[in-house]
């Protein structure tokens, strides 16, 4: 679905003249961290706790720092949860997906998990992140980093030559990064014919992945990144588009967490990641918007063939994508235990699913990757990690709410910060979204990267506009612009 990254580092925001004042941002950002109640540190037992875990960890598992893993993030991550190594094999290919194995530092019922538990996920705003767990783990002695022996749960999964799997396994291993790379590094490496080794493997299977996923009806959306962007000196707003090698990079976690589905299936215990299929209402409402928009949609092809194709910087389909996701919501976690649930596929993924791949910024992968663990070693699944299960989904749906809402939040203010200076100027804006029986709608403009309310009656959905901006204002975080 369409999403905005808030990264903590960039080179261009430096360059740009629509930084917003700094004054604007650090009150706004405070306000924002009070009303989400987000906490400002952690409890002195979590800090002491974590310091000792560092401090006298127990090397678990095999040796597997033979494998040269590299791992790929956004530029300046600490917070490493993977780390990847692909080899070819005869007939087909082998994926190692090494990860960080938090299990090996907080143990069920610590203060670390307790505190855990209350938080759920890594919360990020521009100025500054709320960690999931104390740093001197999560972007230290539990982090992937180059050159560092770290504890990982180790995956290894065999494909066939046209990526399909044929093999799965997984246990604790220590391994070592060789190297921390970004998705530009990647990229050019590959575009430039530079490419070996794990690099030149994942431009292979990457695309054969994703070929399946369009092939079993699965849903990646084309849609460019908003995003806000720190340098040290400043804020900006940018849309970007992503790169070949995150979706590729991206299927390899999606491979992962479908695997792990199937483990917890299999053992009849687990917590998935569901999502219902959109209803034939919806169907039919997203039908009407391809049509209004002169977006193809033939008879038999599924919502995914119709995105697959899609370019979203022309108009039409940026407002379709936009509409469209109404086919996307309503994500959940089910827990089970003996019989699986009622919902046990992701419709986007269209297959079973699992959260395990990022347990140092999210609770729930922690404790599937027990449940993995223990099914693969043909162990039951401890007493303490079953006990948790039951109440994850509702722990995960509450601090995904309150992640959600600081993010937008966030977003918001920077959008009033950087155009309160610009009351009253028009700009070149695309119809994104428009409001079923009243007039109104949103608008995408993409010169500074905004989206906000327009108002207006009979917004042209899909077309360009021009538009003038009445209203900027960082105390109350809104934005309207009304058509010129």
């Amino acid at each position: 679905m369409p999403h905005t990254t808030i990264r903590l580092t960039g080179e261009q925001a430096a360059k740009r003249a629509d930084r917003p004042d700094g004054d604007d941002l650090a009150a706004g950002l405070a306000r924002i961290r009070r009303e989400f109640d987000l906490p400002e540190t952690f409890p002195p037992a979590v800090l002491d706790e974590a310091e000792r875990a560092a401090r006298y960890l127990a090397a678990p598992g095999e040796d597997r720092t033979d494998l040269p893993f590299v791992t790929i993030d956004p530029p300046g991550s600490m917070d490493l949860d993977q780390a990847l190594c692909i080899e070819k094999r005869q007939g087909g290919y082998r994926v190692w997906y090494a990860i960080a194995d938090v299990a090996a530092f907080v143990h069920p019922g610590g203060a670390i998990d307790l505190e855990a538990r209350t938080r759920g996920e890594t919360v990020y705003l521009p100025d500054t992140r709320v960690p999931l767990h104390p740093t001197v783990l999560s972007e230290a002695a539990a982090s992937l980093l180059p050159g560092q022996t770290r504890p990982a749960v180790l995956w290894c999964v065999d494909l066939d030559s046209a990526g399909e799997m044929v093999g799965v396994d997984l246990r604790r291993a220590m391994v070592r990064s060789r190297e921390r790379l970004d998705y530009a590094t990647v990229q050019a490496t590959v575009d430039t014919g530079r490419a070996e080794g794990t690099l030149k493997l994942l431009s292979e299977v990457g695309p054969l992945r994703l070929a399946l996923e369009r092939a079993r009806g699965g849903v990646s959306l084309p849609t460019p990144e908003q995003e806000v962007v720190h340098d040290g000196a400043g804020y900006a707003l940018e849309f970007r588009a992503t790169l070949p090698c995150e979706a590729w990079n991206a299927q390899i976690s999606l491979l992962t967490g479908m695997s792990a589905a199937q483990l917890m299936l299999d053992a009849g215990v687990g917590v998935l990641r569901v999502l219902p299929a959109p209803s034939p209402r919806d169907i039919a409402k997203a039908r009407r918007v391809a049509a209004a928009l002169s977006v193809p949609w033939p008879d038999g092809a599924s919502y995914g063939d119709v995105v697959h194709d899609l370019d979203p910087k022309i108009p039409g389909h940026a407002a379709f994508l936009r509409e469209s996701t109404i086919l996307l919501r309503g994500a959940a976690y089910a827990a089970f235990d003996g019989s699986p649930p009622p919902i046990a596929a992701h419709a986007a993924v269209a297959a079973p699913y699992a959260h395990v791949t990022a347990p140092l910024r999210r609770l729930v992968d922690r404790y599937a990757t027990e449940v993995c663990v223990a099914v693969a070693a043909g162990e039951p699944v401890p007493e303490r990690v079953q006990e948790a299960l039951a109440v994850l989904p509702e722990q995960m749906s509450v601090a995904g709410r309150r992640a959600n809402g600081v993010e937008r939040a966030c977003v918001d203010l920077v959008e009033a910060a950087v155009l309160r200076r610009r009351l009253g100027e028009s700009f070149d804006a695309v119809v994104i979204d428009v409001d079923e029986g009243r007039p109104g709608g949103q608008v995408q403009v993409t010169d500074p990267a905004v989206v906000a309310r327009c108002d207006g009656d009979d917004l042209p959905l899909g077309e360009r506009v021009r538009v003038r901006l009445t209203r900027a204002d960082p105390a109350t975080r809104e934005v309207r612009f009304a058509l010129a």
